[in-house]
């Protein structure tokens, strides 16, 4: 037998850590390292524990988990995040795959599928929920229609970093006023620049003004 998989539970309810934790601790090969109620802990026990698999909900207050799975990956890339949440909205989904989430489930799932995933994404193995891979598929096989506008694939975090980046803030000075790394920024403006097809700070100001969401 191998270690076993380390895995770090990163979820705002109490509850839901606590089943979850219990059912894993009777699954073989599998270890409940730490669990935190919102993001900063999250990648505070990330580092201290450098487990293999976060199981990571998305909707938390404060740091939520886009911006999390983000931030940890930034610091510890060898990491696994499997998106454990309720939500199957677009603007959840792809935000989080973006940010380098391995697997997406869903919390319906049963607990024999959570712990399968959790070896899986230990073994370099991806899974998705069966509804996530259809939406996913339906999004490339759609034919393109008229376009809407670009910023409307931001997320609300992006949307507050491009409005400063059109206000003329340096990346530190909006690190500042968001309470998030220097870094974290930095991704979300190279997050920006692509979904708004854009180069640099200035035509991305540009394109805010034009938008009018630079105020």
């Amino acid at each position: 037998m191998g270690q076993p998989v380390k895995v770090l539970l990163v979820d705002d309810h109490e509850m839901v850590r606590i089943g979850l934790a219990a059912v894993l601790d009777t699954e073989e090969g599998i270890e409940v390292v730490g669990e935190a109620s919102n993001g900063m802990d999250g990648i505070r026990l990330a580092q201290a524990y450098k487990p293999d698999v976060v199981l990571m909900d998305l909707v938390m207050d404060g740091m939520d988990g886009v911006e999390t799975t983000a931030k940890l990956l930034e610091l510890y890339p060898d990491c696994k995040v499997i998106v454990l949440t309720s939500y199957l909205d677009d603007s959840k989904l792809y935000p989080v795959i973006e940010a380098g989430a391995f697997s997406y489930l869903l919390k319906t799932s049963r607990a024999t599928e959570i712990a399968d995933a959790i070896r899986a994404a230990a073994r370099g193995q991806s899974v998705l929920e069966s509804q996530v891979a259809a939406k996913m598929m339906n999004r490339f096989r759609q034919p393109k229609q008229e376009q809407a506008p670009l910023h409307e694939d931001l997320t609300d975090r992006e949307m507050e970093v491009l409005r400063r980046v059109a206000q003329g803030r340096s990346n530190q000075e909006i690190a500042d006023e968001l309470f998030i790394g220097v870094k974290t920024v930095k991704f979300h403006i190279t997050n920006i620049f692509n979904k708004l097809e854009v180069e640099d700070r200035t035509q991305a100001a540009i394109y805010a003004l034009k938008q009018g969401i630079a105020d």
